[in-house]
């Protein structure tokens, strides 16, 4: 075939129409052709929302965990072989002596009991106090208003309106509200048990 002949087959052919139904679906298949454009460029709110419900609950599950830790951290100050972090001994403790338990207290000597001669102890909360130097530990459960010897040190314990501790000796004061250590290197500890030892 030479290029004369092609000319002449070139000019005879028709260009090809499509058929009717083809223009009247044609707007459909653009529409949808960039709709899926669009789909493929910017994934759905579904998929946005679900990464974003991820997230939240990674974060959630972050302090959640953080949390646990600090409460975990904070609970290990009580140490579990703690006789006076048994609340089932002092409320036997509280029944057998009412309003005469002054003090319930343990050190290196072992536990004593601090009774009143008389039974006018106040009724109201115990309070936990722990106190560590460098060489010994020395916990109490007693109450609010009483004076006690610990740790080599006299001191009063008070209980303040919103459950907070306070610590008042003869050169030293320390508040459960901003706990640091007390004078002489002393590590404190303290928290009202409530009415679960009553």
């Amino acid at each position: 075939m030479n290029k004369s002949e092609l000319d002449s087959i070139l000019k005879k052919a028709r260009t090809p129409e499509p058929p009717d139904e083809f223009w009247s679906e044609f707007p459909q298949q653009v529409a949808r052709q960039i709709n899926r454009d669009r789909m493929e460029n910017h994934p759905p709110k579904q998929k946005q929302f679900r990464r974003l419900a991820w997230g939240f609950a990674a974060a959630i599950c972050i302090l959640v965990a953080f949390a646990i830790g600090h409460w975990r951290g904070r609970m290990e100050l009580v140490p579990s072989n703690d006789v006076l972090a048994n609340a089932k001994m002092i409320r036997e403790t509280l029944a057998m002596f009412p309003n005469q338990v002054r003090a319930i207290v343990e050190d290196e000597h072992g536990l004593n009991l601090v009774l009143s001669d008389s039974d006018n102890v106040p009724a109201s909360s115990p309070l936990y106090v722990r106190i560590c130097d460098d060489k010994h530990c020395s916990s109490v459960v007693t109450f609010s208003g009483q004076e006690i010897q610990i740790a080599g040190q006299k001191m009063t314990v008070l209980s303040d309106a919103q459950g907070g501790i306070i610590l008042m000796g003869n050169d030293f004061a320390w508040s459960s509200r901003n706990p640091s250590y007390g004078k002489n290197n002393l590590k404190i500890e303290a928290r009202n048990l409530g009415p679960v030892a009553m």
